[in-house]
């Protein structure tokens, strides 16, 4: 007995239609952020605003989680290069570059801090991003207490961050470069104190042999 065996055929066209579909969803949900931080992000209202089915989201994105991810991934490819550091260089560099990819999308920033998705975005991506923070300072912490260490990563975390711009921004006048430079000059201090106590731990106590 012949089976007859079905084939889909994704044609350039298709793909491109479907590549389509997916940056409006994805529009609609910043258009949303920023028109009414303050309301939940439903899929219906990304649907309507997207000018899609609600169906039609799902395919694209299975839940919610699913979609914000996406969101948060294609505008932190939009704000630089690359956001989260990797290396102690990173946390000494990256901040201007990345506080100016916040002015240059400021409506969408605010909104993301201010609204309830926003929230949920960075609740979602913080494992991530905290082991990018240790990761970029293991090195540097190297004979510092643990419990230092995290502190550290802590605060260096909170320095370059969307929230630390804001702030710098709105009680300061500071613009996303000149904040973020302020931010890597007090990060590079931290770090050099980091240093400093790890040698000085390193060092023989005087009721120590040489």
């Amino acid at each position: 007995m012949n089976t007859l065996t079905v084939r889909r055929y994704d044609s350039p066209l298709r793909q491109a239609q479907a590549s389509d579909t997916r940056a409006r969803i994805l529009q609609a949900v910043e258009h949303l952020l920023q028109a009414m931080p303050e309301a939940p992000l439903s899929f219906d209202a990304v649907a309507a605003q997207a000018g899609v089915e609600r169906r039609t989201v799902f395919r694209h994105f299975p839940n919610k989680a699913a979609l914000l991810a996406a969101f948060w991934e294609g505008m932190n490819q939009r704000v630089a290069l690359r956001t989260w550091p990797q290396n102690e260089a990173d946390l000494r560099t990256l901040p201007a570059e990345t506080f100016a990819g916040f002015d240059r999308h400021e409506g969408v920033i605010r909104a993301a801090l201010a609204s309830g998705a926003g929230r949920e975005m960075r609740l979602a991506a913080n494992e991530e991003r905290r082991r990018a923070f240790r990761t970029s300072l293991a090195e540097v912490a190297q004979g510092v207490p643990p419990e230092r260490a995290e502190q550290a990563a802590a605060v260096i975390q909170l320095l370059y961050s969307a929230g630390a711009w804001q702030s710098l921004k709105d009680y300061w006048q500071l613009d996303g470069r000149q904040a973020g430079e302020a931010v890597s000059w007090a990060i590079g201090a931290l770090i050099d104190t980091l240093r400093r106590d790890a040698a000085t731990r390193d060092l023989p106590h005087k009721d120590q042999d040489p």
